[in-house]
């Protein structure tokens, strides 16, 4: 449907941000989800879910390589990888460029998401499809951590804001579930969106975190489609040198994977974790337990 819309994402603290759609590719509610595809003169094509922006092509590669890269290159020998959602894909494409992860599995709750992303982001996701090592599970992620006989080096959780479907992605039982399935020495990241208007989620997931990993951090990326300043990452693990590794450490790790990337970098995975006091203090909040 051609013609000139206005979709509107209506954020914390009563501030609304709205992407003017050239063209609306798509639109449909599923079994969980409203879902949109809008082409937008800034960002190209933009995925929202329940009218909240989840991927644009445009700039995809910043948050999907740090969330992926970060982790991967700090634990050093990730063998067996999970994401939880990441329903466009774009995870599991940065994830896979890693020769050393041996499976690489997706839990994902409508799979209408990805039939949707595999059709129209073909752009960055296309070699996801053809990896041997990819393994997609439609299932509510929540039962598949609690449930699973499978360990993991990595868990990836790329969820939606904790609203509808992504809510118990951010509950203590679902990370508790995260660590029953982590294997010694693993790691978890989280999207803890932007601290600036949404600091009680970082707070609460921190504050999680701490009664379960011995390492409870954050670390940060600026996403030009989250405005509000940095994104948070959440950080957990009982090994505490996953977070400091040293850069030529790093260094070596990023060379020997011969990966190519835009926005990661070991100077900037190193740099990521020196948080701004504000977000700082939010994550010193959580491990203090004064939600």
């Amino acid at each position: 449907m051609t013609g000139r819309r206005w979709f509107s994402e209506t954020l914390h603290n009563g501030l609304r941000f709205s992407l003017e759609a050239s063209d609306v590719l798509y639109e449909e509610k599923t079994e969980h989800q409203h879902l949109a595809l809008i082409e937008n003169a800034a960002y190209g094509r933009v995925l929202m879910l329940d009218e909240v922006v989840q991927v644009t092509a445009r700039d995809e590669f910043v948050y999907h390589e740090m969330m992926a890269h970060v982790p991967i290159l700090a634990h050093g020998a990730a063998r067996e990888v999970l994401i939880v959602g990441g329903g466009d894909c774009g995870m599991a494409e940065e994830a896979l460029k890693h020769k050393g992860v041996e499976r690489l599995t997706q839990v994902e709750i409508d799979a209408s998401v990805v039939e949707f992303s595999r059709e129209h982001f073909s752009s960055f996701n296309a070699p996801v499809f053809d990896d041997p090592r990819f393994d997609l599970v439609i299932a509510d992620g929540m039962k598949f951590v609690a449930e699973t006989d499978r360990l993991f080096d990595a868990i990836l959780i790329d969820s939606t804001d904790p609203i509808g479907p992504g809510e118990v992605l951010f509950s203590a039982e679902f990370y508790a579930g995260c660590k029953r399935c982590l294997k010694p020495g693993g790691v978890l990241v989280t999207q803890n969106g932007v601290p600036f208007l949404q600091g009680g989620e970082l707070v609460s997931s921190i504050g999680h975190f701490s009664k379960l990993f011995a390492d409870a951090s954050a670390y940060v990326v600026a996403v030009p489609t989250y405005i509000g300043g940095h994104m948070a990452l959440g950080w957990a693990s009982d090994d505490k040198a996953l977070r400091t590794v040293p850069l030529e450490t790093l260094q070596e790790r990023f060379q020997a994977a011969a990966i190519e990337t835009r926005y990661y970098t070991p100077e900037v995975h190193r740099a990521a974790f020196a948080l701004p006091r504000y977000i700082g203090d939010l994550v010193e909040k959580g491990r203090s337990g004064n939600a």
